[in-house]
């Protein structure tokens, strides 16, 4: 992605949220869940996509494209006991004095002048100088990962001690502004575009014996691989750039004033312990790993503990690395969504129309659960108008594609679009997947 200011980058990420191995929330459900991918295991959550992902209120498989140039020089507050609360105007003028209270950062331009030292995430021109080590929190958790992973407490004292809170990725990782219309359109042409659709055929050509092995393996096909590839990372191009150890511990730890703030905060707590837990297994510096704000990785943006669960080791070198080996990308996004219930064979989705009338019971069956749980006769019962060509042995969740000021759109999920979401959550994801998939396969065979 490239450089451009914080408030564009800001409005990108409120219109499209993170990736998926880094799970975001539905368009419309607010039930959070992790995932790899949230892979994101969210998110998963496409960042913003990992890629860029439209924001929601649940967990991430965080996005990554999100994770592009963002620029913050705001400072921040913290308190031995209490995490810093996000662009706090009394904490900024605090520490440009060099009154910073208590142990937390210290973000005065004499100490910025003397660190010089900067974290790796995109487009931050610095980062802010936090002592970590001094959180009662963070001290918690050092102690938890010592009694309980057999960590040397201080050895992690002095990895936070190096990390850094990171201002840009508390902004990106709040919702948008409220009021914004939701726009299929122009969400989809983000995506399902003249140059990723190129790249999508290059990739395909390039990886085609690993395509092949995994959908043979695992039951997913190459178009949902390469389309989940594409929308994460631009074929590898976007992983993004920010430390993985300053994303992760800036969101365990400083999480911004939100309704669902001590949920995500335990979401990324545990990130956190799974990428230290996944450095030591792969003898990897934690602070080498790099990715989107969310914390995703790699080329198919996995959140760390969605490697550890679902990642596999598909190019045989003994080693699983997401990183730098789209083949192991290949196999661990097609293991990922076969252990979140793809079927082999199973159709993903089928137009439909709504009934206008007023005791017309369908907008209940939207936003209920990232599942396919309803009959054909129960959608129809509920004034959803289903096609004949529409299996009536299969069950499916309705799923609305709002268009701005067009008609929303409204089609059938089988449990494989489901799938699909469980990669990142949202509905303009995962069409967006099946149709970059699509897409592509269509005309590589021109």
């Amino acid at each position: 992605m490239t450089s451009r200011s914080l408030p564009l980058l800001l409005a990108l990420a409120a219109a499209l949220w993170l990736p998926a191995s880094f799970a975001t929330a539905t368009d419309n459900a607010a039930a959070p869940e992790s995932v790899v991918p949230s892979g994101t295991d969210a998110s998963k959550r496409p960042s913003a996509q990992k890629t860029s992902k439209e924001t929601s209120k649940a967990d991430p498989k965080l996005a990554s494209n999100g994770a592009a140039k963002a620029s913050s020089r705001a400072s921040s507050k913290a308190h031995s006991k209490t995490p810093p609360k996000a662009s706090s105007k009394g904490a900024s003028k605090a520490a440009a004095k060099g009154n910073a209270r208590g142990a937390g950062i210290k973000a005065s331009a004499g100490s910025r002048k003397a660190g010089k030292s900067r974290a790796t995430h995109t487009g931050a021109e610095e980062p802010e100088f936090t002592n970590f080590t001094q959180w009662q929190a963070v001290s918690s958790f050092i102690d938890e990962m010592s009694s309980e992973h057999g960590f040397d407490r201080e050895q992690l004292r002095s990895q936070f001690s190096r990390a850094h809170y990171i201002d840009a990725v508390v902004k990106l990782i709040n919702p948008p502004p409220a009021g914004k219309a939701k726009n299929w359109t122009a969400y989809r042409e983000r995506f399902v575009e003249p140059k990723r659709i190129q790249a999508g055929i290059t990739f395909w050509q390039r990886h085609e014996d690993a395509l092949r092995r995994a959908e043979a393996e695992f039951g997913v096909p190459a178009e949902i691989i390469v389309g989940i590839i594409g929308v994460e990372t631009f074929y590898g191009r976007d992983p993004g750039r920010f430390r993985v150890m300053d994303s992760l511990a800036t969101l365990a730890f400083a999480y911004p004033d939100t309704p669902n703030r001590d949920a995500r905060k335990s979401y990324f707590r545990n990130e956190l312990r799974q990428l230290l837990l996944y450095a030591r297994e792969s003898e990897l510096d934690p602070f080498a790993l790099q990715g989107s704000f969310a914390g995703a990785i790699g080329w198919p943006q996995f959140m760390p503990g969605s490697i550890r669960k679902f990642a596999v080791d598909f190019d045989g070198d003994g080693k699983i690395d997401l990183r730098n080996s789209p083949v192991d990308a290949i196999g661990s996004v097609a293991s990922f969504l076969s252990n979140h219930g793809w079927m082999t064979g199973l159709p993903l989705v089928f137009p439909v129309t709504t009934l206008s009338s007023a005791d017309a019971g369908w907008p209940g069956l939207i936003g209920q659960s990232l599942e396919a749980r309803h009959t054909v006769d129960q959608m129809q019962s509920a004034g959803v108008s289903v096609p004949d060509s529409v299996p009536t042995s299969l069950t499916y969740g309705l799923v609305d594609l709002q268009d701005g000021d067009k008609p929303t759109r409204y089609w059938l999920g089988s449990g494989n679009f489901f799938a699909i979401t469980q990669y990142n959550r949202s509905f303009f994801y995962a069409m967006a997947v099946i149709e970059l998939g699509q897409t592509v396969a269509q005309q590589r065979m021109r």
